[in-house]
């Protein structure tokens, strides 16, 4: 096991049903950083997360996780925080009743940590958790993860719904957890906004599968946006569009950098957004209204 790895995934295959199935995810992340993983609604990130976890078998491939491979020992429970899009606690529980309830789970428990952070975050000892918002759930959970000394938080979509106030408040607080450089943060989203400040590297999944994983810079200089009047993009050589998107005014796509001088003079070619690449690369898998003769897709393989 390397231990410079917050976790590793590394071919791993996982048959969910209804068709759908992870296929050869491999990507890492090393300690001390946030990484995003990034993709649409039923791309895979839920259930990639889960076998991260151990919370779901895998038919091929390893997992490392905190320098143990999955499944790991009960012990590791105790250095992973996870914060998802929903509360899991009972909501009839006051928060007092949420440190009394788990406290016993966690060797490294801290009271006193807790208390500080619910006042930090606003929250009241004698709140129920039903009647939280959404970003005062998200606190909830988040300061949970911090008081039994979590060296890792994984995130799963948790600023879906939330408000830009709130959304800025958890940049902040991931922003203070990685002052400990033992840290390390993945968060799965498919808000990219959410990446552009805290993410150091990014993972692209669609249908299942890893489009690409590297640092950030790395993913935008992968890729460039070309746009173009409605032929523009059509009769290309050499050239695969992905996600082309069309109307009666110009076409759009995301091309790989290196394929960029490919393309004729009237066409403008720029350097993509996170949001603008994870939007293409959704598309992908769509025909284009209208199709697109002789410019190739990519399937996300």
């Amino acid at each position: 096991m390397t231990g410079d790895l917050a976790f590793a995934l590394r071919g791993v295959g996982c048959v969910v049903g209804n068709g759908f199935a992870l296929r050869d995810v491999s990507f890492e992340l090393p300690t001390g950083y946030v990484m995003g993983l990034i993709g649409a609604n039923g791309a895979g990130k839920t259930t990639t997360i889960r076998c991260l976890l151990g919370m779901r078998g895998i038919e091929t491939g390893d997992i490392e996780l905190l320098g143990h491979r999955v499944p790991g020992p009960v012990a590791l429970r105790q250095d992973v925080g996870v914060v998802l899009d929903h509360t899991y606690l009972v909501g009839d529980w006051r928060l007092s009743e949420v440190e009394r309830t788990l406290r016993p789970f966690y060797d490294r428990w801290d009271a006193v940590r807790y208390r500080q952070l619910l006042e930090e975050f606003g929250l009241d000892l004698r709140a129920k958790v039903k009647d939280l918002s959404r970003g005062m759930a998200m606190k909830l959970m988040i300061a949970v993860a911090l008081s039994h000394r979590a060296r890792l938080l994984v995130f799963d979509e948790p600023t879906s719904g939330l408000d830009p106030v709130a959304r800025d408040e958890l940049v902040g607080i991931i922003g203070d957890f990685l002052l400990d450089e033992g840290h390390s943060v993945l968060f799965s989203t498919h808000i990219t906004a959410d990446l552009d400040r805290i993410g150091d590297y990014v993972t692209l999944i669609h249908g299942g599968r890893i489009v690409r994983t590297g640092s950030k810079d790395e993913i935008l200089d992968a890729y460039r946006v070309v746009r173009g009047g409605p032929h523009d993009l059509r009769d290309l050589v050499g050239v695969e569009l992905i996600g082309v998107k069309e109307s009666s005014s110009g076409a759009q796509a995301l091309v790989r950098t290196e394929e960029a001088d490919f393309l004729g003079g009237g066409v403008l070619v720029e350097v993509p957004t996170l949001e603008e690449i994870a939007v293409h690369i959704g598309l992908s898998s769509r025909k284009p209204a209208g199709g697109v003769p002789n410019g190739r897709h990519e399937e996300c393989a």
